[in-house]
């Protein structure tokens, strides 16, 4: 959650997050406000993959989006091994272009798709198919319909130079392909490769009107689209090439090598976040994971696992055997991305419990805690015109919120093992996410490496 000071009214009455609330009000030069998004992770959105690079990097790296916009406006996207890979089979064979379809800029854009819609055309494709997933969770609901359109004459466009270009499939990215579970995944083979949906259309944006009748954007169920003989138009099969459009990182720095034995856990639908770099050492570290609600809203369940993993944190933090605990409790994200506030209200209450069990046991073994967040969401839910007063639609109703927000998150830090005089520093006032990797190295009696943003803490004589 980050922080909402300066924004009136709020989305709602204030969560009543006592134990998270107590960090600021029981030590002010304990807790501060950093930077979570734009130049302070690599001119983005705040979003999970940036956010965590930044935060074990401890440097700010072209990364994501930046990283694809270099090589589509280079047009080194076309020399590389991949796409040499993709267009041997352009002379008899289909382009199959998978993502996102929305311009949220967290796990794609869509100028950046019309980008390659052009260069894969320009560099030899002569059939091209788009297995659309639709957002509305990085983006407003219903923004769908807009998107697909826009899509569908960029389509018609390349067809008007001969070549053969059709959207073949879609649904919903929490529904269809785009999450880890099994039958999400299911649901988009079937769709994708084996051109097989309950619901068969002749355009898309027929499919996405049609559906959006009794889903959002986030859980449209699969589709696809047939010609003339009720055939899928697009299904993968051979001698196609698939390849997946999106601007998510791939690889995650982490400075916690130097940490002799560490364990990591979450639930299932961020346990991704902090497992991204695999083991330094098996031997010295661990994973604990705890399975997600599955098929299910996560604002019918809106807990999620906040208290599961901080008993787990618990447990692990008075065992004794851990160097560092890392934890990632989800729900304000998740649940925020849902829209609904209230239900996002019990998850913040949930983290809130899930905390103050952790720093409850820290207290006990005589420990230090840190934290903080990779990017804002829940604390603030509405839209707002550029005075920061909400957005009403024609019904006089809120308009709800369901991205990230670029606002800053805090960080705190504190346990009885904190050296006495420690406390965060005054002049590192523009200090974001990538500040933090120092700061832990030298909360853990270390010293940063070089090139490392600087650390957000001093030591001052009391």
């Amino acid at each position: 959650m980050a922080d909402t000071t300066e924004l009136h009214p709020r989305c709602s009455d204030p969560t009543p997050t006592m134990e998270l609330d107590s960090l600021k009000q029981g030590a002010p030069e304990k807790w501060r406000l950093i930077r979570a998004h734009g130049p302070a992770v690599e001119d983005d959105m705040g979003n999970s993959e940036v956010g965590h690079n930044a935060l074990c990097a401890g440097r700010i790296f072209a990364q994501g989006a930046e990283l694809v916009d270099l090589a589509l406006a280079s047009g080194k996207i076309y020399e590389g091994e991949g796409f040499k890979y993709i267009s041997e089979s352009f002379e008899k064979g289909i382009l199959h272009l998978i993502g996102l379809l929305s311009d949220g800029g967290v796990h794609s854009r869509l100028d950046q798709l019309q980008l390659l819609l052009k260069g894969a055309s320009e560099h030899g494709a002569k059939r091209i198919r788009v297995h659309i997933l639709t957002d509305g969770r990085d983006v407003s609901d219903g923004s769908s319909v807009g998107f697909v359109e826009t899509l569908e004459n960029d389509l018609a466009n390349v067809r008007e130079k001969g070549i053969d270009a059709r959207i073949a499939s879609g649904g919903g990215r929490m529904y269809v392909t785009m999450d880890r579970y099994k039958n999400v995944v299911k649901r988009g083979w079937d769709a994708q490769v084996l051109g097989e949906a309950p619901h068969k259309f002749t355009n898309a944006v027929e499919a996405v009107k049609k559906l959006r009748e009794n889903a959002n954007d986030q859980y449209l169920p699969p589709f696809v689209v047939v010609d003339e003989n009720n055939e899928a138009v697009g299904p993968i099969v051979d001698p196609c090439r698939s390849n997946g459009y999106a601007c998510k990182a791939t690889t995650l720095f982490l400075h916690l090598r130097l940490i002799e034995h560490l364990v990591n856990i979450c639930e299932t639908v961020k346990f991704g976040h902090v497992t991204f770099s695999g083991y330094f050492n098996p031997q010295m570290e661990e994973y604990v994971e705890i399975p997600s609600d599955t098929g299910i809203s996560f604002n019918e369940k809106p807990k999620m696992k906040a208290l599961e993993i901080g008993k787990k944190a618990r447990d692990a933090i008075l065992s004794h055997k851990f160097d560092q605990v890392r934890v990632n409790i989800p729900s304000g994200d998740m649940v925020g991305h849902t829209g609904d506030i209230p239900a996002t209200v019990v998850g913040w209450e949930a983290a809130d419990e899930a905390v103050k069990v952790i720093l409850d046991a820290i207290e006990q073994v005589g420990g230090i805690y840190v934290v903080t967040a990779d990017h804002g969401n829940a604390e603030d839910m509405v839209k707002r015109n550029k005075s920061g007063e909400p957005l009403y639609d024609k019904n006089g109703e809120l308009q709800i919120l369901t991205s990230h927000t670029c606002l800053p998150v805090p960080i705190a830090i504190g346990g009885p093992e904190l050296a006495p005089g420690v406390r965060f520093r005054n002049d590192v006032p523009d200090g974001g996410l990538a500040n933090v990797a120092a700061t832990v190295m030298n909360l853990h009696g270390f010293v940063a490496p070089d090139g490392y943003e600087p650390t957000l803490i001093e030591v001052v004589d009391n």
